[in-house]
Order: structure tokens, then C-alpha cells, then sequence
């Protein structure tokens, strides 16, 4: 991935987790049940932290292309993928069964941040 595909990404991503964040507190608030509305929040929540994330690593990938980036980029979008996307589906669903993809996502989310740590390890000066 290059560094320009992962900085677009964490654009399309921080506008979904804003939106979302926005169409749930006006729209949804009153619509779901107290626990689903928690659910979406932290979809929302981890979805916002993990755009800077890769926010980050695309910016470091401008600074000083490593391979290894473009792998913690794919976890932690994939990350994304999984973990807020299942919880956004089970909360606009009420699918509880869902919530079963979620730590799928939560271990992308851990490997990506291994990743990037490992990059730092061995890579970075």
C-alpha cells in the first residue's frame, strides 16, 4: 500500500467514524436500546483511534518508505473492518451473534500494533 492510498483511507475512515458518531447522538440515540447505543459508541470509538493510527502510519510511510508499514496499515484497516464494522452491524441490527466477528478485529487491531512496533524495532533510526 502506498503512502497516499493509506492517507486517503484514514480520511474515508475518520468521515465515517464522524458521521456515524453524529447520525447515532441525533438519530439513533432514541432508537436503539441503552446497550446497543454502547455498542455503536465504542464501534465508533475504536474506529476513530485506529484512523489516526493509520493516519500515522501513512505519514511516517512519507517520511521514510518501510515495507513493513504497508502491513500494519492492512491490520489495522482490516482491524477496522472487523471489529467496528461487526459492532456497527449488531447495533443496527440487534444480531447479537455478531458480536462474535468483533475479536477477530480486536486481535488485527493488536497485530497491527505489533507490527508497527516490530518496525520500529528493527527499522527506524
Amino acid at each position: 500500500m502506498s503512502a497516499r492510498l493509506i492517507i486517503i483511507c484514514s480520511a474515508l475512515s475518520g468521515f465515517i467514524s464522524v458521521a456515524l458518531g453524529a447520525f447515532g447522538a441525533h438519530l439513533l440515540k432514541e432508537q436503539l436500546s441503552s446497550r446497543l447505543y454502547e455498542v455503536l459508541q465504542t464501534g465508533i470509538q475504536y474506529q476513530m483511534f485506529h484512523t489516526l493510527a493509520l493516519l500515522g502510519v501513512g505519514l511516517l510511510m512519507l517520511r521514510q518508505p518501510i515495507k513493513g508499514l504497508s502491513l500494519t496499515a492492512v491490520l489495522f484497516l482490516a482491524g477496522i473492518i472487523f471489529f467496528s464494522g461487526s459492532l456497527y452491524a449488531m447495533a443496527l441490527s440487534g444480531q447479537h451473534w455478531l458480536g462474535a466477528v468483533t475479536p477477530i478485529g480486536g486481535l488485527l487491531f493488536l497485530a497491527g500494533w505489533t507490527s508497527l512496533g516490530r518496525v520500529a524495532y528493527r527499522q527506524l533510526s
